[in-house]
């Protein structure tokens, strides 16, 4: 299957990531937000990060101006119906979700594939909100998405083979680096890290050791790129506990 154009619901952090990701990319993409407002506040996001990689020559400003002429904002999925994929990225609430895929799966045609991009939830249980739960499958990518290259492509038992694989390729196609995974808790990456990063904060306590110390310790010990701590509150505390 041939994805010409792409729907992202819910242009916060993780959405405007992705649709940066798939604009530069040289992909259509229709970003969904509640609000115009949000949704201009996520397109200029997008244009100062797009003008900061042309002020550090990794792009033109011809192929920042080409990348976000193909961005457009809507406040109704209806403005989703031609896609071919639509990512969903909005809060990490299960019946939040669930809605918007309810919502999208009477809407977009049964051909289309409709992916969620949560880090921790059953894709499994929101592809139930659908008619055609062979068509959902679960695309995780990571923040920064367009720094970081991973891409968790996670596949249900009710998962069809042509998606999946579709789905696959596309995440290839955009530039990222895909890794195939069933739909497991946590899935592959944060099944490990969550885990670790709370034995982190143990330590803090048991070892009564500053967060400081502690980053520096990770950082400067066994050379992590970032220190548990650092990498909890740009997660976010709530989004990790």
């Amino acid at each position: 299957m041939e994805v010409r154009t792409v729907g992202v619901v819910g242009l916060g952090t993780m959405g405007a990531g992705i649709a940066q990701v798939c604009v530069q990319a040289g992909v259509e993409t229709v970003g969904v937000e509640v609000s115009a407002e949000r949704g201009g506040q996520a397109r200029g996001r997008i244009d100062h990060y797009l003008s900061r990689g042309v002020e550090k020559g990794r792009l033109s400003a011809e192929e920042k101006d080409a990348a976000l002429s193909r961005l457009s904002t809507a406040t109704d999925l209806e403005a989703l119906r031609a896609c071919d994929l639509v990512i969903e990225a909005v809060i990490e609430e299960l019946e939040a979700k669930r809605d918007v895929f309810a919502s999208l799966d009477s809407l977009v045609s049964p051909r289309a594939i409709l992916a969620t991009n949560t880090s921790a939830l059953s894709v499994t249980e929101i592809a139930r909100s659908t008619a055609h739960p062979e068509r959902v499958v679960g695309m995780h990518f990571f923040n920064p998405a367009p720094v970081l290259p991973l891409v968790e492509v996670v596949r249900t038992e009710l998962s069809s083979s042509a998606a999946y694989e579709a789905a696959y390729a596309f995440v290839e196609r955009i530039g990222k680096k895909p890794i195939r995974c069933n739909d497991t808790p946590g899935f592959v990456v944060n099944r490990i890290l969550i885990p670790l990063l709370n034995d982190c904060v143990r330590v803090l306590d048991e070892a009564g050791v500053a967060p400081e110390d502690l980053d520096k310790a990770m950082t400067a010990g066994v050379n992590w790129p970032i220190g548990p701590c650092a990498l909890i509150d740009l997660i976010g505390v709530d989004v990790h506990v």
